[in-house]
């Protein structure tokens, strides 16, 4: 089988990632190996991948917090592969953002048959996300999460890359609230630090932009003692 298609394998086990890595390769994907979870961030967010296999037991940054991390910013496939067989460690892995489960040892027939399986879903998700990359929202906002453009009123908006990251993670998980800590966390990847604002200078910023006044919000909602949440009401 040929294969254009990249895939992330997050794994500390040299010996099961080289393995793994040769006989995908051999499929015809292209492999990327890291084996911390703090590494398969960092190449998650500098690259393109079409999938992602994680362990769960990993150095710097176990595997669910890299599945949540990943599943706020994109809908890619996440398998995750472990050693942990308990329901309960299965359920949570899938509660993360996690689509499938493989518990090692597991056969590598069994492992390209599963990857096949999600890529041909995540394919069809590609097409009709692709038509719907554009989004746009009452009261002028425009976000063209393809191309990282946004507009206010059709003109527009110079957004630092900061800037981006947090309109982005708000509006792809619309309502749902963020901390200060978590959206700090996420972005500069560093651990939130009393009286940090740096969160809410960026969200101050952000705000006089898109021209939306934090008392009267169109789009960046206060959620008062916690954090902030997107509320922009799209236009289908």
């Amino acid at each position: 089988m040929l294969s254009n298609e990249s895939i992330l394998l997050v794994e500390d086990d040299q010996e099961i990632a080289r393995i793994v890595c040769d006989h995908l390769r051999k499929e015809g994907y292209h492999i990327t190996w890291a084996s911390t979870g703090k590494e398969g961030w960092e190449d998650f967010k500098l690259n393109t991948f079409q999938l992602v296999l994680v362990d769960l037991m990993l150095p710097e940054m176990d595997g669910l917090t890299l599945c949540k991390k990943i599943r706020l910013e994109s809908e890619i496939p996440l398998l995750i592969i472990s050693a942990r067989h308990e329901d309960e460690t299965k359920i949570k892995g899938l509660d993360f953002g996690a689509d499938d489960y493989l518990t090692k040892p597991f056969s590598l027939e069994e492992l390209s048959a599963r990857l096949s399986s999600h890529l041909r879903r995540y394919r069809r998700y590609l097409r009709k996300d692709d038509q719907n990359a554009n989004s746009k929202y009452a009261h002028g906002l425009q976000i063209d999460f393809l191309k990282k453009v946004t507009y206010v009123n059709d003109e527009p908006i110079l957004l630092t890359t900061k800037e981006w990251e947090l309109l982005l993670i708000l509006a792809k998980n619309p309502f749902q609230t963020f901390s200060k800590s978590e959206l700090y966390e996420h972005i500069w990847q560093q651990e939130d630090m009393e009286g940090n604002n740096t969160i809410t200078v960026h969200i101050k910023s952000l705000r006089t932009k898109l021209h939306d006044v934090s008392r009267s919000a169109k789009y960046i909602q206060t959620v008062w003692g916690i954090g902030y949440r997107f509320i922009g009401e799209e236009i289908i």
